[in-house]
């Protein structure tokens, strides 16, 4: 089953349960997609976006969640984080298993040496094959700091 089967039945599964949190946040999740492919079809691409895409919605829309869910405990609106972090882990069920940082200290070692990476001016191709091979399993924001101490 691709991800778009899981979520339009995790959605099928929320309204049979009455489930408003999980209804809503898929609900979310949908409309994004949504937005995506009638972007890609204004550029032709009749299918709409693929499954490194819609990986990649839901990854913006954890990191999203997590900085709003901080700013309103600073805020002292508990509550309302405690929804975003909800949300999150609705979000995070639909995608891949995240990676230790031992595995991603690995995929880091493998992806400069697949680009043939020797300095800080190749950290980009390293951060490209990093997000084509593992999207939505490790936080690039973390891993960019990692694969620039082992290029510079």
């Amino acid at each position: 089953m691709d991800l778009r089967e899981r979520i339009s039945a995790g959605l099928k599964e929320a309204m049979r349960e009455k489930d408003a949190i999980r209804l809503s946040t898929l609900r979310l999740i949908n409309a994004a997609i949504k937005d995506q492919d009638i972007a890609a079809r204004g550029e032709g691409r009749a299918d709409g976006v693929d499954e490194a895409a819609v990986l990649a919605i839901l990854g913006k829309m954890v990191k999203q969640r997590h900085e709003s869910a901080r700013a309103y405990e600073e805020g002292g609106r508990l509550e309302l984080a405690d929804k975003e972090r909800a949300e999150i882990g609705i979000i995070e069920q639909f995608l891949p298993r995240q990676l230790s940082e031992a595995e991603i200290g690995a995929a880091i070692a493998a992806a400069i040496a697949e680009t043939g990476a020797t300095g800080l001016r190749d950290m980009g191709r390293v951060m490209a094959a990093l997000k084509a091979r593992h999207m939505g399993q490790m936080d690039f924001g973390a891993a960019g700091p990692i694969v620039k101490a082992r290029l510079g």
